[in-house]
């Protein structure tokens, strides 16, 4: 179902991959903020940012967890980088089920970034604060989207009509409404 047009921030991280020099610092401080006692452990596997690295070619490419995605995607193109082939999948964001890549190691449910919005909050995502290369910056912009109003929110609202005003009123209501289209 379609609803009104609003603004959103769209919060990203722009990755500079020839900024980076490998040091895998967002990855240590990402896997700290997100241990089961803050700053308690460091287990880069629990980080929600990878450094892809080929450190023979000097090639290192930072990239952040996205969605998950419940289906193996379709894409296995190749790209060659300074003469070596990489796989599509290794530049992904996504958590998938052909890979070990952005999931918790110990339950296996899939990691995504959150941009640091934990509590405490941090204004911008500790890798890009701890990237001593400025690899990677943190943006934020503006997008009109489209909201749109799932089943869910429309039986919640519609429930709380009925407890207000009676079946019978809003079936009423809605019978007008139709009427009018």
């Amino acid at each position: 179902m379609k609803g009104e047009q609003t603004k959103k921030i769209i919060k990203t991280i722009r990755i500079d991959a020839d900024k980076c020099n490998g040091c895998r610092a967002c990855e240590v401080i990402c896997s700290a903020f997100h241990a089961a006692e803050k700053y308690g452990s460091n287990n880069p596997a629990r980080a929600r940012i990878r450094v892809i690295r080929d450190p023979l070619r000097d090639i290192y490419v930072p990239v952040y967890a996205g969605d998950y995605a419940p289906a193996e995607c379709a894409g296995r193109d190749k790209y060659i980088i300074d003469g070596k082939e990489y796989e599509e999948c290794a530049f992904c964001r996504a958590s998938c089920s052909s890979r070990d890549e952005f999931k918790e190691p110990d339950s296996g449910l899939p990691l995504k970034c959150d941009m640091c919005e934990d509590d405490p909050a941090q204004e911008e995502p500790l890798c890009v604060q701890w990237c001593l290369s400025d690899a990677l910056t943190y943006e934020e912009r503006e997008e009109e989207v489209e909201e749109e109003v799932t089943l869910e929110e429309m039986e919640i609202g519609l429930e709380s009509m009925v407890d207000k005003y009676g079946l019978h009123k809003v079936l009423d209501a809605v019978a007008r409404i139709s009427m009018k289209e």
